[in-house]
């Protein structure tokens, strides 16, 4: 009887084999492979094979003008003693703490505004999400002449009204808010998104909130932004990415400089200036893993603080 239920519980556990694939699903399989193979070698060539070398190339003394031999942690410990590095990170970090915030907040209120049932709604839309569609550089080289301080638009609006305006990109005080702007501009993304967000609220629950005597700023505060939670968390996770990876417009508008006096190297800049006019791939490298690293602690800690007062319609 003992060994009758032993054989029976080892028969239980036993994995149940899987069933064999027949010839029609093994010639979907490698036809599927065929199909997809230009993508996958593209990914694996173009996407893996760099990154895996960034990775070698971030403890070696590679340049471009001579073999990589192998250093260890120095590059990473010359980092660490790097002010202009320091200097770029703490320019990144003051970018990312003022433009992101600001960013959301225009998507925000333009959303809300686009999302008002007015006429020609439309085309409000689309010329609120015109900027987003420009491409980068275009864009950085139309916002060179707003910026200009003798003839520039931005400085005759300011005229108008009797204010001098500022040097812009050739102040140390106003290149990294000159930039700010300049980001902002280009909410047409994220407003996009955060319309779509307000499109999904009930409007069941505005109306009882109404019924119960809720003014349009306790509807939005009580009833919307919950909706909204989601989205904000995608907002404020991207630009955190993004702004790390800010790059195109500073390198357009300052000439790949940073300047004036640095006020404007941020990280991306100063990798750049490192691997193309430098020539120390080694060192940007290195420089590339700290961000991607400082990234992904940064997306963590968010997730972490923010993550957990997201609301999800009830999942």
């Amino acid at each position: 009887m003992t060994t009758t239920s032993t054989t029976s519980t080892r028969a239980a556990r036993r994995p149940t084999s899987r069933p064999r694939s027949t010839p029609q699903q093994r010639r979907n399989f490698f036809w599927g492979l065929v199909f997809t193979s230009p993508a996958i070698i593209g990914l694996l060539w173009f996407t893996a094979y760099p990154v895996l070398v960034s990775l070698y190339y971030s403890f070696t003394s590679a340049t471009m003008m001579k073999p990589a031999s192998w250093l260890g942690l120095g590059n990473y410990e010359a980092l660490m003693s790097d002010a202009s590095w320091w200097s770029s990170l703490s320019n990144t970090l003051y970018y990312i703490v003022v433009s992101v915030p600001l960013g959301i907040v225009v998507a925000l209120i333009l959303a809300i505004m686009l999302n008002l049932n007015v006429r020609g709604q439309s085309v409000y839309r689309v010329i609120f999400y015109l900027p987003a569609i420009v491409p980068l550089v275009a864009s950085a080289v139309v916002w060179l002449y707003v910026f200009n301080p003798q003839y520039g638009i931005l400085n005759t609006i300011l005229g108008w009204f009797g204010i001098t305006g500022p040097g812009w990109l050739a102040s140390p005080q106003w290149a990294m808010p000159a930039l700010i702007i300049f980001s902002t501009w280009g909410a047409g993304n994220l407003m996009i998104i955060l319309l779509a967000g307000l499109q999904d609220v009930p409007q069941d629950l505005h109306d009882q909130a109404k019924v119960d005597g809720a003014g349009v700023i306790r509807r939005f505060r009580h009833v919307s932004l919950p909706f909204l939670s989601p989205h904000l968390l995608f907002a404020l996770v991207t630009g955190l990415i993004a702004g790390f990876q800010f790059f195109t417009p500073v390198f357009v508008l300052t000439n790949g400089t940073g300047g004036p006096a640095g006020k404007t190297l941020v990280s991306g800049l100063y990798l750049y200036q490192n691997a193309f006019q430098f020539f120390k791939v080694g060192y940007a490298s290195a420089i590339a893993w700290v961000l991607f690293i400082i990234v992904g602690l940064g997306t963590a800690l968010v997730f972490r603080l923010v993550g957990r007062r997201v609301y999800y319609g009830g999942a």
